[in-house]
């Protein structure tokens, strides 16, 4: 996360305790900002953390 900020890039993790309790998917990953274009966004839904992590790395 650290060489993204680097880059520009604003990166935030959230966990929804109502789709926690749901069980569906809580952690939440977004990012946006310079490199990507404009109006770019980046969201990933996943049931923890690291699947966020992992379903975003090159």
């Amino acid at each position: 996360m650290e060489v993204l900020a680097e880059q520009g890039v604003t990166v935030l993790f959230k966990a929804d305790a109502e789709r926690m309790r749901d069980g569906v998917r809580p952690w939440t990953f977004v990012a946006n900002g310079l490199p990507f274009h404009e109006d770019l966004l980046v969201r990933t839904d996943a049931a923890s953390v690291e699947a966020c992590v992992n379903l975003t790395r090159p």
